[in-house]
């Protein structure tokens, strides 16, 4: 018994085919599957960032408003140098060499 030529094409193509529509259909099922998942991870990534961000936002809330800097400081109150008595002679011992000289001078002003 022999077969034609179209009989054993129409045969060869149903076996093929019977091989790959599972195949692609298996295929095709587990790529959706995949951006489903990768979809869920989004969503779950996204709602951890906004509650992390409604965590650590905090409203700003002054207690006073705002006033304008004077433009000049205001005056320091110094002491005379001679209240200060033995003690200012002491500190000097603690300043920078650059700088106990100037302070000297001003203190020897001061006393005069």
């Amino acid at each position: 018994m022999g077969l034609s030529k179209q009989t054993t094409f129409t045969l060869a193509c149903a076996v093929v085919l019977s091989a790959l529509v599972p195949g692609v259909a298996g295929y095709l099922s587990a790529r959706l599957e995949a951006i489903e998942t990768a979809e869920r991870n989004l969503r779950a990534l996204e709602t951890r960032l906004n509650v992390r961000e409604a965590r650590d936002a905090r409203p700003v809330s002054l207690p006073a408003p705002c006033l304008r800097t004077p433009t000049t400081p205001p005056r320091l109150h110094q002491a005379p140098a001679t209240a200060l008595g033995d003690h200012d002679k002491r500190w000097l011992r603690d300043v920078p060499a650059w700088l106990a000289e100037p302070l000297r001078e001003m203190q020897d002003t001061a006393e005069q």
